[in-house]
């Protein structure tokens, strides 16, 4: 157990290290689509189901359900725009999983990365289309 400071407060926790325990309870074939999307809703919060979807080239809603669940993702409030989407962020359980301060401390994603990170999404949009 280690005490972090989390935002403006303190967290008393289990140590680094053990953020994959919380997905590992997941069946491993929605575990990558899981981690994707809560990369995508950690570097660009606040963002809605509709962005994230352009982003992956698929649907989310699951993952995005999941992710409320497991308590890693929450409801940041609506979208000024038509509809008035809902609008996601990550929650202090998120940080504390992953053992970062505040999401400024997230690293910053090479290009190199990047452009995996699209390769793999376009893959995984393929495998649902069955092309």
């Amino acid at each position: 157990i280690e005490i972090k400071k989390i935002g403006d407060g303190y967290s008393m926790q289990v140590r680094f290290g053990l953020a994959g325990k919380i997905l590992s309870f997941a069946p491993k074939e929605i575990e990558a689509p899981l981690i994707r999307t809560l990369a995508i809703i950690a570097y660009k919060q606040p963002v809605t189901k509709a962005e994230i979807e352009v982003i992956r080239g698929v649907n989310s809603d699951f993952s995005v359900d999941r992710l409320i669940t497991y308590g890693l993702i929450q409801e940041l409030g609506r979208k000024d725009a038509p509809g008035r989407p809902i609008l996601f962020g990550t929650t202090e359980q998120f940080l504390r999983s992953f053992g970062v301060k505040s999401i400024a401390d997230l690293p910053a994603p090479g290009e190199e990365k990047l452009e995996e990170f699209k390769t793999q999404a376009e893959e995984e949009a393929d495998s649902k289309l069955g092309i």
